[in-house]
């Protein structure tokens, strides 16, 4: 299984990822505009600092003069006051953007990932998704909006204060500015070095995360095993990859830091030697040489602040990648661009349950074909059962007739026309899926039953319950309808998720019925509850079933067994137990097996 793509080699700025961010940028044009004000407005504030110490100094403090000395306190006061209201305004705007920001990456991520097909979370684990939709969306919209203010506010203020520099004392200025250009080939060879580790950083962050996950997930696997200590040190040795690729990272950014403070002093040095020697000679005031050493410091000030952000910024690009890598994949299965219609209400199919496979051939990897050649013909309102060893291609059967994934070769037809040309989640909705293990989500039993058809009322939850036999066992529930389950209704038995399941599907009103190992795994009393609540729902259906057990399937109308080579034989539990071929040894093999089970138990 693939967990990243990430390129190490890929050095320069993503100009790719910059587009993608500015378009849901755009969403806060407003916000950033008024972001980009309010710092400039702070960033002048500050930089006007500098020149009010110069004016106290030189005409407050050496020529001892006190006119106007109120009003300088009151331009200081007001000063203070805006530099006061625009941090205010600084951080509720950035909050804005950075929570409306990470809401509008995570709720498109979850989006493109209901719409992504099948083969996609083939190949890629959990954990691998997880952290892109938690850690890299908060690091990434975090940076977004923080650091774009740090970088305006100090773009701001190296310009302002260069223009200020260079107004007052040229010399001074150019000697300030002469620290630059080392500053920014430092810049350059550390972007060279910390992007790639940060890439690394965040690939190991998704491994820890997904390690995590199958940790939670597994944890009664684990416990039934033994393997707390394996599962400990295979964790442990992820999480010490990503401490030490941490390590070199923080090493990495402990190095670019002090050189940068280091060049600061020098410029600041500089200024002070040339300076106070300016002032012994009676060129400099000292107000003037006081304001340059302000300003010297406050220069290098926000160059230092973008060199802490610098390692952030590394950090947001690797994030950013990797959420649009997610964000880019096309799903493969999707509505063709040449959709029919068969004539239906509202333009939308008319569809009896009637479908064919035509030589479908199909494989996972390539080269390993899973079906071959593969046709089978299911009349409206026929059972069919799949029955075979494992392998055979029984699920993949199921998986081609729900879409979740196309043939490689061949086609399914309904009503003569390959599926592909028709509405992808009008065909869905023709279908009705019940899993061995179904999937319940946290809420009542009454809204895991009503997410086959969100807009039914409580009578109609209830209808569907009765007919699918699920009734009598959740009104001896507490609360009934409005009983909590937890998640993936651990609090309930399987049977009792498998009659839910069967509930919502029966709400849903498919045309086409698939049960997949629905009564494997349950005793036999919920079995025979189970059946019953699948006879009532598969009545007037086209249903497919797939069972080991073949006692349940007895009663389908036509049984198909499965071969490494296709189909081996087909027809009803009669025809097949007449015809005594491989359906009649695998069924008497079985029985046997039950009949012996069924001694030693008592």
């Amino acid at each position: 299984m693939r967990h990243d793509n990430d390129n190490d080699n890929r050095l320069r700025l993503n100009t790719t990822v910059l587009r993608q961010l500015y378009k849901y940028g755009r969403n806060y044009s407003g916000s950033f505009i008024l972001l980009f004000l309010v710092m400039l407005a702070y960033a002048g504030l500050d930089a006007a600092l500098p020149l009010l110490s110069r004016t106290a100094i030189d005409r407050f403090a050496v020529d001892r003069e006190a006119t106007g000395i109120l009003w300088f306190a009151l331009v200081c006061a007001f000063f203070a006051l805006g530099r006061g209201v625009t941090v205010r305004f600084m951080i509720a705007v950035s909050g804005h953007i950075y929570t409306g920001l990470g809401y509008d990456i995570r709720r498109d991520s979850f989006n493109h990932l209901q719409r992504l097909s099948f083969s996609f979370f083939d190949r890629h684990a959990v954990g691998w998704l997880m952290a892109r939709l938690t850690s890299d969306t908060q690091e990434l919209s975090r940076t977004f909006a923080w650091g774009l203010a740090d970088l305006i506010d100090g773009a701001g203020k190296i310009i302002m204060i260069t223009v200020i520099m260079l107004i007052i004392d040229p010399l001074l200025a150019l000697i300030v500015l002469a620290v630059v250009p080392p500053l920014a080939l430092i810049v350059a060879v550390y972007q060279a070095v910390t992007l790639r580790l940060y890439r690394r950083v965040r690939r190991a962050n998704s491994e820890v995360t997904g390690a995590f996950n199958e940790g939670v997930g597994g944890a009664r696997t684990t416990k039934t095993l033994v393997r707390e200590e394996a599962a400990l040190d295979e964790f442990s040795q992820r999480t010490r990859h990503l401490r030490e690729l941490s390590v070199q990272a923080a090493r990495k950014s402990a190095l670019y830091f002090p050189m940068v403070l280091l060049l600061g002093t020098l410029g600041s040095a500089l200024v002070l030697w040339v300076g106070g020697s300016g002032v012994v000679a009676g060129d400099v005031t000292y107000g003037t040489l006081v304001a340059f050493i302000a300003y010297a410091t406050s220069f290098f000030r926000p160059l230092e602040d973008i060199a802490r952000r610098f390692p952030q910024l590394q950090n947001a690009q690797a994030s950013a990648e990797r959420i649009f890598s997610v964000l880019d994949t096309e799903p493969e299965i999707r509505d063709d661009s040449a959709i029919v219609s068969l004539g239906g209400a509202d333009g939308l199919p008319q569809f009896d349950g009637a479908v064919e496979f035509a030589d479908i051939s199909f494989a996972y990897i390539a080269d390993e074909p899973v079906l071959h050649d593969f046709s089978l013909s299911v009349a409206a309102g026929e059972t069919v059962a799949l029955v075979g060893e494992t392998g055979v291609g029984k699920t993949t059967v199921i998986n081609l007739l729900c879409r979740f994934y196309h043939p490689d070769r061949g086609s399914i037809l309904v009503n003569g026309i390959d599926y592909r040309r028709l509405p992808l989640a009008w065909w869905r909705r023709q279908l009705g899926i019940v899993l061995q293990d179904p999937h319940l989500y946290s809420g009542t039993i009454g809204d895991n039953i009503r997410y086959g058809r969100l807009t039914a009322t409580d009578q109609e939850v209830e209808a569907a319950a009765q007919l699918a036999g699920s009734h009598e066992f959740i009104m001896e529930c507490r609360g009934g309808y409005d009983f909590q389950v937890s998640e993936n209704g651990a609090n309930l038995s399987a049977g009792q998720k498998q009659l839910i399941a069967l509930a919502r599907v029966v709400l849903a009103a498919p045309k086409i019925l698939i049960l997949d190992e629905a009564t494997s795994a349950v005793d036999t009393e919920t079995e025979a509850m189970i059946q019953r609540g699948l006879n009532n729902v598969a009545a007037g259906r086209t249903s497919f079933i797939i069972a080991h057990r073949l006692s349940t399937i007895r009663q389908a109308d036509r049984i198909v067994l499965l071969g490494r080579e296709g189909i081996v034989e087909q027809g009803s539990h009669r025809e097949l137990i007449r015809k005594r071929g491989a359906y009649y040894r695998l069924y008497t093999s079985q029985f046997i097996e039950e009949q012996e089970n069924a001694l030693l138990r008592n």
